[in-house]
C-alpha cells in the first residue's frame, strides 16, 4: 500500500547500482555554469562576498548523513525524544543542534507492520540540512518513477524484502516537506550506547530503501 504525499521542488536525477538512468550532462553542465555566473555576479555586484560563498559551501560540505545517524539513535535510545521527533521533527532535531528553518521536517517511523520509503516525484527534496546531499540514485528519474508504482520491487534491487502483509508507504517530498525515516531498532542492542546505536543507522535505512546495520556487521 502506497502513501503519495505532496509536490512542488528544486530539480535533477538518478544512478542506482540496479537502475543506472544517468543525468543529461548537457543540462547540468548548463546549470553548472549558469550558477557560477550567478555568484560571479553576485559578488562582483557586492550583493555577497567571495567568504561568504565560501564559508557557506564549505558549511555545506560539512553536512553529513552521520547527523540523522544521531537523531535516529537518540530515538531508539530515548522514548521520550522520539515521541518529540515525530510529534515535531524541526523542534526535536533542533534539540541536538541541528537547525531546519527553511522546510518542515516529518518524521516517519517504521513498525513490524508498516515500512516507509521517501521519494520527491518532481526532483531531488531531500533533508539537506540534516543528512547533506542526496545519492544520485535518489534524483534519478528510474527511482522517481518506479518507487512509486513498484516500490517493492525497487527496494528488492537494494536488497530489502518487504513481506506481502507489511504495508508499504511512500512518502513524496515537497520544496516545504521533507521526510526522515526512524527505522526500527534491530535485536540485540539493548546495551549499546548512544555512538554506538548511530554507527548503525545508515543513510538509506533514514530513505526506506534499506535496513540498518545489524550489530556485529
Amino acid at each position: 500500500m502506497t502513501d503519495h504525499d505532496h509536490h512542488d521542488h528544486d530539480h535533477h536525477d538518478h544512478e542506482h547500482a540496479h537502475a543506472p538512468p544517468q543525468p543529461d550532462d548537457k543540462v547540468h553542465s548548463y546549470y553548472q555554469i549558469l550558477g557560477i555566473a550567478l555568484k560571479e555576479l553576485l559578488i562582483e555586484k557586492g550583493v555577497v562576498s567571495a567568504d561568504e560563498v565560501r564559508r557557506q559551501i564549505e558549511h555545506r560540505d560539512s553536512i553529513t548523513p552521520a547527523n540523522g545517524s544521531l537523531v535516529v539513535a537518540k530515538a531508539w535510545a530515548d522514548p521520550a525524544f522520539r515521541q518529540r521527533l515525530l510529534a515535531d521533527g524541526n523542534a526535536a532535531v533542533a534539540e541536538l543542534g541541528f537547525h531546519m528553518t527553511t522546510t518542515k521536517l516529518v518524521a516517519v517511523e517504521n513498525k513490524p507492520d508498516e515500512h516507509n520509503v521517501v521519494v520527491c516525484t518532481l526532483c531531488s527534496c531531500y533533508p539537506r540540512d540534516l543528512l547533506g546531499l542526496p545519492p544520485s540514485w535518489y534524483k534519478s528519474r528510474a527511482y522517481r518513477a518506479r518507487v512509486v508504482r513498484e516500490p517493492r520491487a525497487v527496494l528488492a534491487e537494494f536488497g530489502t524484502h518487504i513481506a506481502d502483509d507489511v504495508a508499504l508507504r511512500v512518502h513524496d517530498s515537497t520544496a516545504d516537506m521533507r521526510f526522515l525515516v526512524v527505522p526500527m531498532r534491530p535485536a540485540g542492542t539493548e546495551a549499546m550506547s548512544e555512538a554506538e546505536l548511530a554507527a548503525l543507522v545508515t543513510r538509506d535505512s533514514m530513505i526506506g530503501v534499506s535496513l540498518p546495520d545489524q550489530p556485529g556487521h
